[in-house]
């Protein structure tokens, strides 16, 4: 490899290389999403069973989320270090990140399918499953656990792909098993008749797939840098790096079975199981638009990342303003959009008339906080690039822990069930705020040379 193609990240013009490394990130972002929506658009129309069934999956959400949280601490803690690595020179020490990478991956893999298939039922029931759709979510959640494994290793070392500049290869991993995913669903789901332990089973093996292609990039000659042997030996410091970067999006991740928690338990008890599938609904149509954000910001993160390794803090700037200003920009565009047509966006998810007439009251509601959310979600990347663990971790944990739990407890107190719809968008704007604000104070001292030297 000559030098050029080794330093393109600092060299190539800022508007090409960020489509370059952007667009194919956003593409997989959207597929990899569609893995969850396809599901859940298929569950919901299974016959006589639709709307339960589509609850019961819903249910689920809190286990699938923390096995996607730690994922995350070795994704997004380790990638970007080895990235900020590869920018100072220094390709052997990246690869040792990679190395105790793929060791976590294994130790968490193991630790979560054991935990979550002894406890899985009462687990269930503490989310919100009720004697009507507990068979549904038990079924799907059973089959998808035997796939941790899968789901580990592909969400966990696809950044490492990303993290060297190699994002369309990153995202034919994406899209290789979400295709298979899409053909598997009806087959399994209707075909076969196997219903939601169908849906399970297609998303297991597709993963699967998926996994077997990263673990096949990173082990071959193309990968600049490489899984070795002798890197998967933890080493206590490298650990404790990846781990100081990872929390962040650990916790952000993993708030979300918090959240999604809080959020079944209120719906159920102010209101039913017809309001807690509507936050599965609710969820997917917001996963779906905050997809390319995240695919986006991922692409990105590699350049700001290298550039800052490098010292190159002006190329630095006037990437993170291009990303922040295109994040919340088109954030802003989705919200309008479906704030004013909310029936058919639900009618997507469902046939079932009374879910569907709901969503058309709640969807504008909770969707309105998308307007300004922009700035939160590449704020947060950003930080997370330049290598800035405890900023990133609290704006991590601000929006769902700091705001959004105690609002959707605290509201339906004066506003009923309408409360909790009333959470979501309070807690977006909030958090956009004090994140700017976090941002524009603390970004001058980070782009300097005393901000560089103390990253390890």
């Amino acid at each position: 490899m000559n030098k050029k193609e080794e330093n393109f990240l600092g060299t190539e013009d800022i508007w090409k290389l960020m489509f370059r490394l952007g667009l194919p990130t956003i593409v997989g972002q959207v597929i990899n999403i569609l893995y969850t929506i396809v599901d859940r658009i298929y569950i919901g129309h299974i016959p006589g069973l639709g709307s339960s069934a589509l609850t019961g999956v819903g249910i689920t959400v809190p286990i699938i989320s923390l096995i996607s949280a730690f994922s995350a601490i070795v994704g997004s803690g380790g990638a970007p270090l080895s990235s900020i690595w590869m920018g100072k020179g220094d390709k052997k020490h990246a690869e040792k990140i990679l190395g105790n990478g793929v060791f976590l991956l294994g130790l968490f893999s193991a630790i979560l399918m054991t935990f979550f298939l002894l406890f899985k039922v009462p687990l269930l029931r503490m989310f919100g499953a009720s004697d009507t759709t507990l068979p549904q979510a038990n079924e799907y959640i059973t089959v998808y656990l035997f796939g941790t494994f899968f789901v580990e290793f592909y969400l966990g070392l696809n950044p490492f792909i990303i993290a060297q500049g190699a994002s369309g290869i990153a995202m034919i991993s994406i899209i290789v098993g979400a295709v298979l995913n899409t053909i598997l669903d009806p087959i399994f789901i209707f075909v076969f008749g196997m219903g939601v332990k169908g849906a399970a089973w297609a998303t297991v093996i597709s993963q699967g797939v998926s996994a077997v292609w990263v673990l096949s990039y990173l082990l071959g000659k193309k990968s600049k840098m490489k899984i070795r042997l002798c890197n998967l030996k933890p080493d206590g410091k490298i650990v404790k790096n990846i781990f100081s970067l990872g929390i962040a999006p650990f916790v952000m991740q993993s708030t979300e079975s918090i959240v999604t928690i809080v959020l079944n338990r209120g719906l159920s008890y102010y209101g039913g199981d017809l309001y807690v599938g509507s936050l599965t609904v609710l969820q997917s149509i917001m996963q779906f638009f905050i997809a390319p954000v995240t695919g986006f910001t991922q692409g990105v993160q590699p350049i700001i990342s290298y550039n800052y390794g490098a010292g190159n803090f002006e190329r630095v700037r006037k990437i993170y303003r291009r990303m922040i200003t295109i994040c919340t920009s088109f954030l802003s565009c989705c919200a309008v959009l479906v704030i004013l047509f909310p029936g058919m966006f639900a009618g997507l998810f469902t046939s079932d008339m009374e879910l569907v007439g709901l969503l058309e009251k709640v969807i504008p509601i909770y969707m309105s906080g998308m307007l300004i959310f922009g700035l939160q979600i590449s704020i947060q990347p950003v930080f997370l690039a330049l290598g800035q663990a405890k900023i990133s971790l609290f704006i991590a944990a601000l929006r769902k822990i700091l705001l959004l739990v105690p609002l959707a407890l605290l509201l339906p107190l004066r506003f009923g069930v309408m409360g909790i719809y009333y959470a979501e968008p309070l807690a977006d704007v909030i958090a956009a705020c004090i994140a700017a604000g976090l941002f524009l104070f603390n970004i001058k001292k980070i782009l300097s040379e005393e901000g560089l030297s103390k990253i390890q």
